[in-house]
C-alpha cells in the first residue's frame, strides 16, 4: 500500500460509522467494539458477517439461520452460463465483477433499498461470491467445478469448492481466520465506493460492483498478490537484503508495507504471522515464512516501515495451496461482509456524498473570436 504522504482525504471525516473503528497509534482494529484479536481466536466468519450487518453476535438459534441462509450457495443458470463460456478468457477479478452485475438480474427487488431487502440481499451476496470464484478457477485451469456443498461450513466449502478436495481442520480454520481479519477496515477505498454509490441511492448490487472494481487496483486488494509476487521475485532469505535496497533506490512500492491509517504494526499482521509460521513448520516449503519474516525485517531496519495485512496473507494463503491470481477475489469474498454492512447503514441515514475539488487550472480567458471574413 502507498506512503501516508501519497493518500488523498486522509484524515478526513466523511461519515460516521458504527461498523468498525481503528486505533492507527496503538494498533487495534474493532468490528463493531470487538477487538479484531479476540474475534479471530473465538469468532467463525459466520459470526462476524453476523455481526456487522446486524450489530450484534448472533445467539444459537440466530446463528443457525444464518448459517443456513448463507448455504444457499448456487449461482443462478445464467450467472454460470457467464462463467463457463468465459473461463478462459477473464481474470479472476474480471469475472467477479461481472458475475456480482449479473446476479442483479435475477433479484425480484433489484433496485430496493429497504433494510428488509439489503439485507436479503447481503446474505446472497456473502454466500454466492465464493461459488463464483470457486467455478471460474476450476474451469480456467482445465478441472470441472466442485458443487457448493450446504452441509459445509463457510470456510470449509469454500476450499473444498477451490481445490476439489476436503480441507483439514487446521486449513479451514486457518482460513476462517483469514477472511475474518479481511471482512472489515472501515472506509478503505473499496468500501468508501460502496457508500458513494449508495450515497446516490442506488441498489446493493451496484454498490458492491463499484467496490470490486476499487479493490482490483495494486495498491487496494491487488497489494497482496503484489506482496507475494514481490517476495518470489526476491527468491530467497540471502537475496531479500539486496532485493529491498534495489526497490528502495528504484522507488518501486514495497507491497504489504506502511498503511494510510497504522502508524505501527497492522493487528491482522501480526496474526496473520503466526499463522504463516504456524504452517511453514509442518510444510515441506518453510521457505515461504522465512522469506516472509526475512522481508519484514529488512524493510524495517531499511526504510522504518512495519508490515500491513498484505503481507503475511499472502504465505498463508499459498500454504493453503491458493495460487496469487485469487489472492484478491478472496479478498472481496470476505470484505462484501463489511462493505455490505457499510451500504446498509449509508442507505439508513443517506446523504450524497459529493466532496469539493481545488481547481488549479488557468486563470479567466476569453475564448479566441476569428475576425469575420471579407
Amino acid at each position: 500500500m502507498a506512503a501516508k504522504k501519497s493518500v488523498q482525504l486522509s484524515g478526513v471525516v466523511v461519515a460516521q460509522t458504527e461498523v468498525c473503528s481503528i486505533d492507527p497509534e496503538q494498533g487495534i482494529l474493532m468490528y463493531r467494539g470487538y477487538d479484531i484479536a479476540d474475534l479471530a481466536e473465538h469468532a467463525t466468519y459466520e459470526e462476524v458477517a453476523y455481526l456487522l450487518l446486524e450489530g450484534e453476535l448472533p445467539d444459537g438459534e440466530q446463528l443457525a439461520t444464518f448459517e443456513e441462509e448463507l448455504s444457499r450457495r448456487e449461482l443462478p443458470r445464467a450467472v454460470q452460463a457467464l462463467i463457463d463460456g468465459n473461463a478462459k478468457d477473464a481474470a479472476p477479478m474480471e469475472m467477479l465483477r461481472t458475475a456480482v452485475s449479473l446476479l442483479s438480474f435475477s433479484d425480484p427487488a433489484e433496485a430496493a433499498i429497504d433494510r428488509d431487502n439489503e439485507r436479503r440481499k447481503a446474505a446472497q451476496l456473502i454466500a454466492q461470491l465464493p461459488t463464483i470464484v470457486a467455478r471460474h478457477h476450476r474451469l480456467a485451469t482445465g478441472h470441472a467445478p466442485v458443487a457448493p456443498d450446504p452441509s459445509r461450513s463457510y470456510a470449509e466449502n469454500f476450499l473444498t469448492m477451490l481445490r476439489g478436495e476436503a480441507p483439514t481442520e487446521q486449513e479451514t480454520r486457518a482460513f476462517d481466520v483469514a477472511m475474518i481479519l479481511h471482512a472489515e477496515h472501515e472506509l478503505n477505498a473499496s468500501t468508501f465506493a460502496a457508500r458513494v454509490v449508495a450515497g446516490t441511492q442506488s441498489d446493493l448490487h451496484s454498490a458492491i460492483v463499484a467496490a470490486i472494481c476499487a479493490l482490483k487496483g495494486p495498491t487496494h486488494g491487488g497489494a497482496n498478490e503484489a506482496a507475494m509476487r514481490m517476495l518470489e521475485g526476491f527468491g530467497s532469505v540471502e537475496n531479500v537484503p539486496d532485493g529491498v535496497r534495489q526497490r528502495l533506490e528504484a522507488k518501486q512500492t514495497l507491497f504489504g508495507f506502511g498503511h494510510p491509517v497504522y502508524v505501527t504494526l497492522d493487528p491482522r499482521a501480526r496474526i496473520l504471522k503466526r499463522l504463516s509460521e504456524q504452517f511453514s513448520q509442518e510444510s515441506d516449503e518453510p521457505q515461504w515464512y522465512a522469506l516472509t519474516e526475512a522481508t519484514e525485517r529488512e524493510v524495517m531496519e531499511q526504510k522504518g516501515l512495519a508490515a500491513n495485512v498484505d503481507l503475511y496473507s499472502g504465505s498463508v494463503y499459498r500454504y493453503l495451496g491458493i495460487p496469487n491470481e485469487l489472492f484478491t477475489p478472496i479478498f472481496e469474498c470476505s470484505r462484501v461482509a463489511g462493505q455490505a454492512a457499510h451500504v446498509l447503514e449509508q442507505h439508513a441515514n443517506n446523504k450524497i456524498i459529493r466532496p469539493a475539488a481545488e481547481y488549479v487550472g488557468p486563470e479567466p480567458r476569453d475564448f479566441p473570436v476569428a475576425a469575420p471574413s471579407r
